[in-house]
């Protein structure tokens, strides 16, 4: 028996993995205008080499919202070039395709359509730079998928609810849940995970067989309180999470020590911002599933543009220059060059031997001024590397030291099981959370003159009723009840004033007088509103502000993209293998599985529970699935889905998973939840030599 057929037998799942290619990004650019395409050629160029059984892409696949129509051509000819033939295709879909692809003219999976010729499917969410947009909320991926070049799953267009319902493959004997959400801005998303509104739906049947691999495209670092999604946000039955958006490629599967499953971030294939995460080393990976054990190989990308940066603190060089030596400037430019010409000297060496690599590097020196030192003509200091540097406008960058602003509560202070312990805020109202904020807010933030049960219902109204001028007008109306109460009393000092104005709102709380002040401050507002001759206008949530997605900071922002994350419909409640009838078989010769009519499909919407308010995530220490439907259906390969009853909290989590396989304790049940049930491994090596991907712990990565 040959290594390959050792490795790679009928019950191995082969994915080629890649995110962010972008395809377009300065395409008319004389020098890098090719990259993009050179790249995507390589990565399809190599799963097909390898042989995989499909390709998962993690979203921006296009850099533009509306690519041009040569980036289109490329992708495309791409596609048809390395995606179609005669190649089986050795696995089966299971799910309800009808549901796993319903913003599609055609639900079913590509490599099952009668008019194609498929040898390896492609499936993709969207990113935020070709999410779908405009009435129709069409991307550039819906024509490539009703052109059959490309399955694209996990859209969403509820801002309300989500429910995430997975594609499910079977190879042989192992059985993959493909999970997928494509772009969302990440403060929507944030709150709909917070509030309990984000569901993801598993097979009813056999759970612990099931490998469970899921694809998300938002923020993974931190870039405000709400502009990310903490891992600790997602379900913890997941195996594998393929994080897309973020640009450094930290491929090595790195372990969440709270959810228990594997993190990898390839990274995007093109340098769209000359910042540092984006000179690591690009790589895709090429991950085996096998059963519940899983390896990921990296592989090197050879045709990316080489990228070189460094950093320059001229204060740091006291020997060399001080602000107050003639002719400095001089002296700094001079040192600059000097390193400059030995980045390009560094890129030179490093691409010999590989001719697929693009000549000219990109080349980044961050100058760090501050100290009394000027700036010099960038320009003129660029224009010498015209010849040498694929960016010659913009090879050294100035910038002053930042002053660091004072430590905010990091991701590791907060408890992410408290925070989403809160069921869903659908049965609080405003006015307790108001209450709850200035109970916990400091002294100096505390209300004065107005109470908290006032102010919430002030905001209640701006909030429901969109009275805009409630608060205000409660405000202004006791603010003035308050003037008149301290005439009266004749108080005259500062002290005293204080003192008679915390008596005042004291004696209110809780009273008819309270209510009264309110409903007053209420119709002053309608009144004016009604003079004005405003409405309330319906809000509209799906035009949320975009998110800027750029961590470079030193680097001019890009253009903003019209991405608002509205994905398809979510719906995800059944999956089931379509009852497809008899299709006429495919002419002599063609090797391939036999395909099934698509528009025969049976949908099994009855095999999902009606959503219900999502449960509490801490509320219980060990996982339940209650409340089961079932099927009643002769086919065997059906398979029905229930939602989760309840989430582990990392509280109530254990610190560290049982070693023996004859431990009591379990995170699915009856499943151990040992390190050896999930057989991760994965290849560090930057070379594709025949490796055992399923060895054991030796060549297992970091924990």
């Amino acid at each position: 028996m040959t290594s390959e057929n050792t490795l790679d037998d009928e019950d191995t799942f082969k994915i080629l993995i890649a995110t962010d290619i972008h395809l377009g990004y300065l395409e008319k650019d004389a020098v890098r205008g090719n990259d993009t395409f050179n790249t995507f050629d390589e990565i399809l160029k190599c799963a097909k080499q390898n042989q995989v059984d499909f390709i998962l892409l993690g979203g921006d696949l296009f850099h533009e919202n509306k690519p041009s129509r040569r980036c289109l051509h490329s992708c495309i000819s791409l596609l048809r070039k390395y995606c179609m033939g005669d190649t089986p295709i050795l696995f089966d879909v299971l799910s309800d395709q009808a549901v796993n692809f319903s913003n599609s003219k055609f639900p079913w999976v590509n490599y099952q359509d009668e008019n194609l010729n498929i040898s390896i499917p492609v499936f993709s969410v969207h990113g935020n730079h070709d999410d779908p947009t405009g009435a129709d909320g069409l991307c550039a991926l819906d024509l490539l998928s009703s052109a059959g070049l490309v399955n694209h799953f996990g859209r969403s267009q509820s801002v309300e609810r989500i429910e995430i319902s997975p594609v499910l493959l079977q190879k042989g004997s192992t059985k993959l849940a493909l999970y997928g959400i494509g772009s969302i801005p990440d403060e929507r998303l944030y709150r709909m995970f917070v509030n309990n509104q984000v569901t993801m739906l598993r097979p009813k049947e056999d759970q612990d067989q099931w490998f469970n691999l899921f694809t998300i495209h938002q923020n993974r670092s931190k870039h405000g309180a709400t502009n990310y999604i903490p891992e600790q946000f997602l379900d913890d039955f997941l195996d594998l999470v393929v994080w897309g958006h973020e640009h450094e490629c930290l491929i090595n599967p790195s372990r969440n020590e709270q959810r228990l499953f594997y993190v990898t971030q390839p990274g995007s294939s093109v340098a769209t911002s000359l910042s540092p995460g984006e000179a690591v080393k690009k790589h895709i990976g090429l991950l085996r599933v096998k059963g519940r054990k899983m390896n990921l190989q990296k592989i090197p990308l050879h045709t990316v543009r080489q990228f070189f940066i460094q950093d320059l603190v001229l204060s740091e060089h006291p020997d060399l220059f001080n602000p107050d030596m003639p002719k400095v400037n001089q002296r700094v430019e001079a040192f600059c060059q000097e390193k400059v010409e030995a980045m390009i000297e560094e890129a030179e060496r490093d691409r010999l031997g590989n001719p697929l690599t693009p000549e000219k590097p990109l080349i980044r020196l961050r100058v760090d001024y501050s100290g009394g030192f000027e700036a010099f003509n960038a320009t003129r200091f660029s224009q010498k590397f015209v010849e040498q540097v694929a960016n010659p406008k913009d090879v050294v960058h100035f910038i002053r030291q930042k002053e660091y602003k004072a430590k905010v509560k990091g991701e590791e202070d907060v408890d992410f099981g408290q925070l989403l312990s809160h069921s869903s805020t659908e049965g609080l109202r405003v006015e307790d959370l108001v209450k709850e904020y200035f109970q916990t807010a400091e002294k100096t933030v505390q209300l004065s003159l107005l109470t908290e049960q006032g102010m919430g219902k002030a905001v209640q109204e701006y909030v429901d009723k969109e009275e805009k001028d409630a608060i205000e007008e409660l405000i202004r109306y006791q603010l003035e009840k308050t003037q008149r109460h301290l005439q009266q009393r004749g108080v005259l000092t500062e002290e005293e004033i204080d003192q008679e104005i915390r008596r005042f709102r004291e004696s209110k709380k809780n009273t008819a007088e309270e209510d009264e002040e309110v409903q007053v401050a209420l119709n002053r507002a309608k009144a004016h509103r009604i003079e004005r001759g405003d409405a309330p206008e319906d809000l509209d949530l799906s035009d949320e502000p975009d998110v800027s997605m750029d961590s470079d900071e030193d680097s001019a922002p890009p253009p903003p993209t019209r991405g608002r994350g509205r994905g398809g419909r979510g719906r995800g409640q059944t999956t089931a293998r379509r009852g497809r009838g008899a299709a006429e078989p495919k002419p002599a010769g063609r090797a391939r599985s036999q395909k099934v009519n698509p528009t025969q499909g049976r949908s099994i919407m009855d095999a999902f529970q009606a959503p219900p308010k999502r449960p509490s995530r801490g509320a219980v220490a060990a996982k339940s699935y209650t409340d089961e439907i079932t099927i009643d259906d002769d086919d065997s390969d059906d398979v029905s889905f229930v939602k989760p009853a309840s989430r582990l909290t990392p509280a109530s989590r254990p610190t560290q998973r049982a070693s023996s396989s004859s431990s009591s304790s379990s995170r699915r049940g009856s499943q151990s939840q040992s390190q050896s049930c999930r057989g991760v491994t994965f290849d560090d090596d930057d070379d594709e030599e025949d490796f055992d991907p399923f060895k054991g712990s030796s060549r297992s990565g970091r924990r």
